[in-house]
């Protein structure tokens, strides 16, 4: 049977383009499974997953939850704002005591880059990163990827794909530019320059600051939330003037003469960085993202499950 290349999913940039594949397999098979009638697998029985969350997450944790129970594993879940590490209970101790309690598998989100790699190298469980600081979010690029190829059709070799927005402060951009660019795609970022990382045009990646010519090039544009939470300064004057020059509308959309993919992460600022009638439209494949999440996580879930030694 085929195997990760890896022993936990710490990162985009620690996998192959085989872990991709393989992954992408598995969530095609999950999603036939989730789309049938009685959607409940016995395939992780036996496992135990702790979902740790650090920092507040509705779409992910649900998303996550949702694949561990249709997996049959057995649920744990943590939320930090309720718990010990309000008192002073550093990370090790916190994970120390929920793996006393025998669990195979952490699900963790985490303000500080690198947590889950910490993690990793302290406890003997596998480590599935949902999400650290500003540095990557694995799974959602997995699932980006994989609704991309479903939407267009096709691999992602040679596909012109166009992320749009906050750039700097997103996790989600840096795994999507890994997972694109193994995958053979051409990748740009279109946003405000204040919010373009220096070092973005170092790992392959093109810049563009009209959104209009980025929509022209494109076959697909991810669109990014502004993350006004991890923001200390101001980086455009106003959200109406980064809207004006950086929010995709139906006009803008009429105006290039194709029609292109739009996606988002979530959760959406509607009227912000797309209307509601591009959110809502059919070249918008958002909610089809909320459903591969399922598959994609139960896929990983999965595989790591299989490397565990009983």
């Amino acid at each position: 049977m085929k195997q990760l290349s890896v022993e936990h999913l710490l990162g985009i940039k620690y996998l192959n383009q085989n872990d991709l594949e393989l992954i992408f397999e598995t969530a095609t098979h999950f999603k036939e499974v989730i789309n049938r009638p009685i959607k409940k697998v016995p395939s992780l029985r036996d496992i135990t997953i702790a979902n740790l969350f650090f920092e507040n997450s509705t779409r992910t944790k649900l998303s996550f939850e949702l694949a561990e129970k249709r997996l049959s594993a057995d649920v744990i879940n943590f939320s930090a704002g309720q718990s010990s590490v309000k008192k002073g209970e550093t990370l090790i101790d916190t994970v120390n005591n929920i793996l006393a309690m025998k669990v195979d598998i952490v699900v963790m989100r985490h303000g500080n880059v690198g947590a889950g790699v910490f993690l990793s190298k302290h406890v003997d469980a596998k480590i599935v990163n949902a999400g650290d600081g500003t540095h990557e979010h694995p799974t959602q690029a997995l699932l980006d990827s994989f609704s991309m190829r479903e939407a267009l059709n096709s691999n992602l070799k040679g596909k012109k794909i166009v992320i749009v927005g906050d750039i700097l402060h997103s996790r989600v951009a840096l795994s999507n530019i890994f997972a694109l660019q193994m995958q053979g795609a051409e990748v740009k970022v279109c946003g405000p320059t204040t919010l373009i990382p220096r070092y973005i045009t170092s790992l392959g990646v093109g810049v563009e600051t009209n959104l209009k010519k980025a929509l022209e090039w494109c076959d697909v544009a991810n669109v990014l939330r502004v993350q006004h939470e991890r923001m200390a300064i101001k980086y455009f004057p106003s959200t109406r003037e980064y809207t004006q020059l950086f929010g995709i509308n139906k006009e803008i959309l009429d105006t290039i003469n194709k029609d292109i993919v739009i996606m988002h992460p979530g959760p959406i600022n509607r009227g912000v960085e797309l209307t509601s009638d591009v959110a809502d439209s059919k070249q918008s494949i958002i909610l089809d993202q909320v459903q591969n999440g399922v598959a994609v996580r139960m896929a990983v879930l999965y595989l790591l499950a299989q490397q565990i030694k009983r």
